[in-house]
């Protein structure tokens, strides 16, 4: 029974700071992900595409039949990454409208003008402290 735990107990340990690490992939290392993984790819594959995400991801999956192995396992990875953060950012203003208004006299429509006062301020609640986090903003 306590070897079972202390097997459990390893476990979690080895999983939780990676699943922290996947919430949390900034854009910069998106970026550099896709350009270790895919750089000659995109060079041979994708020459003249503009290089917004979701056009170097359609040319990438246009592609795929060409596509080096380490990219094809890497580019859908770092993509997701990105559009989580985009996503998450969005959501830090219903996150933290609340503290937005009250605490730093914002408006949640320059929801980003209130950033550096919602990471110092007291009273912040654990939902807006979450979405920042995931937003990258801590």
């Amino acid at each position: 029974m306590v070897r079972g735990c202390i097997l459990l107990s390893v476990a979690v340990a080895l999983i939780v700071p990676s699943l922290a690490a996947a919430q949390t992939m900034s854009f910069g290392d998106s970026a550099g992900l896709i350009a270790s993984s895919c750089g000659a790819d995109i060079t041979a594959n994708c020459r003249g595409v503009n290089l917004d995400s979701n056009r170097l991801k359609e040319c990438l999956s246009r592609n795929q039949d060409v596509v080096s192995a380490q990219c094809k396992a890497t580019y859908f990875k770092a993509f997701e990454a990105i559009q989580k953060r985009i996503a998450a950012r969005v959501t830090v203003a219903n996150a933290c409208q609340r503290e937005i208004v009250k605490l730093c006299g914002g408006s949640t429509k320059e929801t980003s003008k209130s950033i550096p006062c919602l990471l110092t301020a007291n009273g912040v609640n654990a939902r807006c402290q979450q979405a920042m986090g995931e937003a990258g903003y801590r």
